[in-house]
C-alpha cells in the first residue's frame, strides 16, 4: 500500500459516503492523503425494478465510477443489504481491509442513525478498528496485525437527526465548499439509487437533498457555506493519546461546535 497517509470510509451502502463524508475525504486528499472507499453491503435492496444480480452489478459499477472520478481506492462489499450484522464473519473481512490500508483516519456512520444497516456498519467498523493489532483476531483474508494509531470519526446521521427526530450536534464542522462540485459529481454517479429513493422515500432532486444537508450544516457552523459534521470517538483502544488528525491537517477548514456536549 501507498506510504501516503490514508483515510478509509466504512459505511453501509453505495452513496452513503457521498452524502455525509466524501467532502472531508476530498479535503484530506488536497493535503496529500489517499482516499479509500468501502461499502460493507452491496446495495442489492436499493431498487424497485431489478433482480439481485442486476442491481448489485449496477451499484458496484456506480461506486467504482465515483471512485474513478476522484482517484479513490475502491474496496468491494462483503455482504448483502439488510444482512449487515455485528458478527465476526463480517467484522473479519472489514478488519482485513483495515490491516491492508493502515488508515490514520476512519470515517464511519453514526451510532444513532435512522436505519439498522447504518448503525451495524458503524459497530462493525469500530470493532474491526479496535482489533487491528490483536494477534489472535484472525481476519479474512488473513493479514498480520498492525499497531499504528487510528482515529475514528462518526458522521452526522442521514437527515441530521437521530431515530427519535432529535437534532444531532456535531463536535466540529469541516468546510467542504471547495469540493462540493466533486461531491456532487460523485453522488451523480449513483443513478439507480436516485430512482429508488424517488420511489421509496419521495426524495425528488436526489442530489439537492445532499446539498441541503451540507448547507444546513454550513449555517450551523457559522463560518462555511457547506459543511460536513463529525463526532470523534474516544482514543481509548485506538491511539496512545488523544489525537485529532482531521483538525491538525485541515486547520482553518475545521471549526468547533460550541453547542456540542462532550
Amino acid at each position: 500500500m501507498s506510504k501516503k497517509p490514508a483515510v478509509l470510509a466504512l459505511v453501509a451502502h453505495p452513496d452513503d459516503i457521498e452524502f455525509m463524508m466524501a467532502g472531508t475525504m476530498l479535503m484530506l486528499q488536497k493535503h496529500g492523503w489517499e482516499m479509500h472507499y468501502m461499502t460493507i453491503a452491496d446495495g442489492c435492496c436499493g431498487t424497485a425494478i431489478d433482480d439481485i444480480p442486476t442491481i448489485t452489478a449496477k451499484r458496484r459499477a456506480e461506486c467504482q465510477a465515483a471512485c474513478k472520478l476522484v482517484g479513490a481506492v475502491w474496496h468491494p462489499a462483503v455482504c448483502k443489504d439488510l444482512e449487515v450484522f455485528h458478527t465476526w464473519d463480517i467484522i473479519s473481512k472489514v478488519l482485513s481491509v483495515i490491516r491492508d490500508v493502515k488508515p490514520r483516519v476512519i470515517l464511519t456512520q453514526s451510532t444513532d442513525d435512522y436505519m439498522e444497516d447504518h448503525i451495524n456498519s458503524c459497530r462493525v467498523a469500530v470493532t474491526a478498528a479496535f482489533s487491528r493489532g490483536m494477534l489472535n483476531a484472525i481476519c479474512d483474508p488473513p493479514r498480520p496485525p498492525i499497531q499504528e494509531d487510528v482515529t475514528v470519526y462518526h458522521a452526522i446521521p442521514h437527515g441530521l437527526m437521530n431515530p427519535y427526530r432529535k437534532r444531532i450536534e456535531p463536535e466540529f464542522f469541516v468546510n467542504v465548499s471547495p469540493v462540493m462540485q466533486q461531491k456532487w459529481d460523485m453522488l451523480t454517479c449513483h443513478t439507480s439509487q436516485k430512482e429508488w429513493l424517488d420511489v421509496s422515500q419521495g426524495m425528488n432532486a436526489y442530489q439537492k437533498v445532499m446539498q441541503d444537508f451540507m448547507g444546513q450544516l454550513g449555517v450551523r457552523s457559522g463560518k462555511f457555506q457547506y459543511a460536513e459534521g463529525f463526532r470523534r470517538r474516544s482514543w481509548l483502544g485506538f491511539s496512545a493519546t488523544e489525537i485529532d488528525p482531521i483538525a491538525e491537517v485541515l486547520g482553518d477548514d475545521v471549526v468547533a461546535n460550541p453547542k456540542y456536549e462532550p
